[in-house]
């Protein structure tokens, strides 16, 4: 994306780093996250308009702990450091950093001294999310402390000489109310930003980058029945018209209907030719006997690319192959941006065996979820589709926790449809990001009429959030899960009892695997 103003996102580990990237973007700004230790003078090639230095888990007194190169702060350019990254650059500066007396890990409330640039136009009180253990002791010299709180003695500190900004919380939470106007001083009172980052100028750019880069051959495109693949395709349909031949594979891990909806939405409502594929005892088949949940999802990635390895031999020229990752996929499954810890890994992201002899194309992997669902709207996709709530590529595998069987799936299907049917009743279904029904390994003892039965759990789950790196759970009318509820038991053969998980992220991930 080289005709958008540059931002650069220095990561150290923090779980919040691609978080800090959303919230850059969400202010049409263009940001790229590269690992702590990025070169100069690559910093200098980029030419970024301004560097934020992430959180991240260790003490800058850890042996091995990851510093940035002092001769970043000689660049000229702004920086901000957030939690690690202020005391990374107040200990590289000549201030202090010391442990703090207790870990601080949630809400707290700080005094602006200063209001500077970075709380220019807030309150003179603000709710911040603080998650540290050390803490800075005294700036570095020339920096005037900007907040303050209860705890901490310096929150903030800012050095307009060195362009140097610094604050101790994150303010790319939700939970730090006021974190995206404080982001949106640094990136347009400090760093000069334009606004130019918008989903129609990417469409243009990924579309012109494609045509580049496929030429004259062909592309294999793989739909999973969610938005992001269906994205992907219309991307695709936009950039190399008939060269694509789109493939859909019924895995029998589908939504109850879903084969029939995607096949009519695509085909029918979007003009995109797809070939179904079923798969359906393969897949059922292969995941006979795994219960550990990176083994099941591995699983489904090696059949799905056998399934495509098949498809590929009906056509002549087909080179590439076309998948809906997506940017929290890749920075869930592996560190490859920095030192980030791995959560878990997704069947469609860490390349292809060699033996295919496909080359990846993903047009969607540096998008966040919401980004894409911009993105369809820009390539004219109905509302109707593009509203649907995201559903995971190894489909509802991940949502029976142990082995996976035909009976399991019919179950979860009939308890699902049912959840998804009364929130759309109810008028929830559009209020919520993601809800679905999950399968427990757990049976209960229950009475049905005279009789005692001895069935399965359904968890209900349902979260609210704006980029799905973090997410609340949603916090729905009793009477709507009673009805759901009540009509699971009495109508999904197999079941005697549900429960609703009122988790939220973090600690626990959205998906239960």
């Amino acid at each position: 994306m080289s005709h958008h103003q540059l931002l650069l996102i220095l990561d150290f580990g923090s779980q919040f780093t691609q978080l800090i990237a959303r919230r850059v973007r969400e202010n049409r700004v263009y940001c790229e996250v590269h690992p702590f230790d990025l070169p100069v003078d690559e910093i200098r090639r980029r030419a970024p308009i301004g560097i934020v230095l992430s959180g991240g888990p260790q003490s800058v007194y850890d042996e091995g702990a990851p510093l940035p190169a002092p001769e970043l702060f000689e660049l000229g350019l702004p920086v901000l450091g957030i939690c690690y990254g202020m005391q990374a650059a107040a200990r590289l500066l000549g201030g202090e950093v010391r442990p703090s007396s207790h870990r601080e890990y949630g809400r707290a409330e700080l005094e602006v001294a200063a209001p500077g640039t970075i709380f220019a136009g807030l309150g003179a009180r603000e709710t911040v999310w603080m998650s540290h253990g050390d803490r800075v002791a005294a700036p570095p010299p020339g920096a005037t402390v900007t907040a303050r709180s209860e705890s901490v003695d310096i929150v903030g500190f800012e050095d307009e000489s060195r362009r140097l900004y610094a604050i101790q919380f994150h303010p790319e939470v939700s939970h730090t109310p006021n974190g995206a106007a404080m982001l949106h001083n640094f990136l347009y009172r400090a760093c000069g930003a334009a606004g130019d980052w918008t989903m129609a100028g990417y469409l243009a750019e990924a579309a012109k980058d494609v045509r580049e880069r496929v030429g004259e051959d062909r592309v294999l495109c793989g739909i999973s029945g969610g938005v992001d693949s269906a994205v992907t395709a219309a991307l695709l349909q936009r950039a190399i018209g008939d060269q694509l031949t789109s493939v859909f594979v019924d895995t029998g891990l589908l939504r109850q209907g879903e084969r029939r909806q995607v096949e009519a939405s695509l085909t029918e409502g979007l003009g995109i030719p797809v070939i179904t594929a079923e798969a359906s005892a393969e897949f059922l088949g292969a995941l006979a006997g795994v219960e550990d949940p990176e083994a099941k999802r591995k699983t489904i990635g090696r059949v799905f690319i056998d399934v495509f390895e098949r498809e590929a031999k009906r056509f002549e020229r087909v080179r590439f192959l076309a998948q809906g990752t997506l940017y929290p996929d890749v920075i869930e499954s592996t560190s490859v941006k920095g030192p980030s810890a791995v959560i878990k890994s997704h069947h469609n992201v860490g390349g292809l065996p060699e033996r295919l002899g496909f080359e990846l194309v993903e047009p969607l992997r540096w998008l966040f979820k919401d980004e894409v669902r911009q993105l369809g709207r820009e390539l004219g996709l109905p509302e109707e589709f593009i509203g649907r709530h995201p559903f995971p590529g190894p489909g509802l595998a991940v949502r029976i926790p142990g082995e996976v069987t035909a009976e399991k799936v019919r179950v979860l299907q009939e308890a699902d449809a049912i959840f998804l049917a009364e929130l759309r009743e109810a008028g929830w279904y559009e209020k919520v990001s993601q809800a679905f029904a999950v399968l427990l390994p757990v049976r209960t003892v229950g009475v049905m009429g005279d009789f005692r039965t001895y069935e399965n759990v359904v968890a209900l789950r349902s979260v609210e959030t704006q980029d799905f790196m973090t997410a609340d759970w949603s916090h729905l009318p009793y009477d709507l899960l009673g009805r759901a509820a009540n009509r699971i038991v009495n109508e999904v053969r197999g079941v005697n009892r549900v429960v609703y998980d009122v988790t939220s992220k973090p600690p626990g991930t959205i998906e239960w695997e």
